[in-house]
């Protein structure tokens, strides 16, 4: 039996744009941890630390669709060049002020530019995807999922890369790492002409704002809440091992969390599905929020780890098909930003889940707050069933068989 993963990556130019991709977005499991590390080390200050910290995520969330809109009108090497650098510059400024110990407000217009400069690398790379299965797009449901195993690998090891640096070695050198990744990462993306989609200008693609495609008006507060959902697993789950007398362990706990989602998006592009994506999409977020609710009921730190590696089973199925409902519904002219735009949502979600459950986890404990993210699916699912099916047919169901 032919392994759909190996065919993909023999598609011409895909090994090289997938690497690049997967160093250049190394760093967005990296940043938050950097900084909080960095700057509560200088200030002797969380709240600082955790203030600038959601200062990038901010502009983050403000500056990469831009940039992705720009990348779909001008082309992504035009872009990305110009951006990395200014994102380098932007991250090497604030350690700089940081070591310095300037003034504290100084570190808040540094760690905004830096968020206003970092692509949504992840965006980048599956708008190649779509078009290097130009002649093909019945794979692309593979491609996809392919790269939420990349998601779920980098948000294993990303953590912890940076937690060693920063603790072992010095605690900028997190943020430089981090730093370096996205640098390294987009000037190889950026190089790669190939497999680059061809700009569409403004003329030829129309006007009309990727915000108004009803994909996106549905898929952007669904994934802003399950965003909110990984936020709030990630702290009730640090906070949970901590209760229990195992904090060491908060870091297993939690990638037995992502191990599932990863192990279900290689089962899940491993197939050829005739269902329609809505209906997958649908399925998939009761099946999460389903899944959240046996952590509820669990109070052995080791049986939580098992528990957790099935509740994250339905990540994965339930993101793939959500980004692929982007992609039919969204103009090709527009892929870039509308995949970014639906990407950024989701670092919102995670930081409004976590400061969420930090909340509740100190004035109810750990295991109260496992109803936050059992709660933020539950939404998502509402939002979801009623969202999808008042998009029309075209976006929804004229789909290839297998896509």
């Amino acid at each position: 039996m032919a392994n759909p993963y190996r065919e993909l990556l023999a598609v011409p130019g895909a090994r090289t744009f997938v690497a690049a991709g997967f160093v250049g977005r190394m760093s967005m499991s990296m940043v938050g941890i950097a900084i909080v590390l960095l700057v509560s080390a200088v200030t002797g200050s969380y709240g600082i630390a955790g203030a600038v910290s959601a200062t990038l995520s901010l502009a983050y969330a403000a500056g990469a669709p831009l940039s992705a809109r720009f990348a779909d009108r001008y082309g992504q090497r035009r872009v990305l060049v110009p951006l990395a650098l200014a994102n380098a510059a932007s991250f090497a400024t604030l350690i700089v002020f940081a070591l310095l110990g300037l003034p504290t407000w100084t570190l808040f217009p540094m760690a905004a530019m830096a968020g206003l400069t970092q692509p949504s690398l992840g965006a980048w790379v599956r708008a190649r995807w779509k078009y290097a299965l130009r002649e093909g797009p019945a794979r692309l449901h593979t491609a996809f999922s392919f790269e939420s195993v990349v998601d779920e690998t980098i948000f294993v090891c990303g953590p912890m890369i940076v937690t060693a640096v920063a603790t072992g070695v010095h605690p900028a050198a997190g943020l430089g790492a981090a730093a370096a990744f996205t640098l390294a990462g987009c000037l190889a993306l950026a190089a790669q002409h190939g497999t680059e989609p061809p700009p569409v200008p403004k003329a030829a693609g129309g006007s009309a704002s990727v915000l108004r495609n009803p994909a996106v008006l549905v898929m952007a507060p669904v994934f802003l809440m399950l965003g909110a959902v990984f936020g709030a697993i990630d702290v009730s789950g640090i906070a949970f091992a901590e209760e229990k007398g195992h904090t060491a362990f908060a870091g297993l706990l939690l990638g037995c969390y992502a191990l599932g989602s990863g192990s279900a998006a290689l089962w899940y592009g491993a197939r050829h599905w005739r269902s329609p994506l809505g209906r997958r999409f649908r399925i998939g977020l009761l099946l999460l929020a389903a899944g959240l609710v046996p952590p509820l009921l669990i109070t052995n730190l080791y049986l939580m780890m098992f528990v957790v590696f099935f509740s994250g089973l339905a990540i994965s199925p339930t993101i793939i098909p959500g980004y692929g409902l982007v992609e039919q519904a969204v103009p090709g002219h527009q892929l870039t930003e509308g995949l970014a735009l639906v990407s950024t949502t989701v670092g919102l979600g995670v930081a409004l889940g976590a400061s969420t459950a930090g909340r509740i986890v100190d004035a109810y404990g750990a295991h109260a707050a496992f109803l936050l993210p059992l709660g933020a699916a539950l939404v998502s699912a509402a939002i979801g069933l009623a969202g999808t099916r008042k998009i029309s047919k075209h976006e929804l169901s004229s789909l290839p068989p297998s896509g």
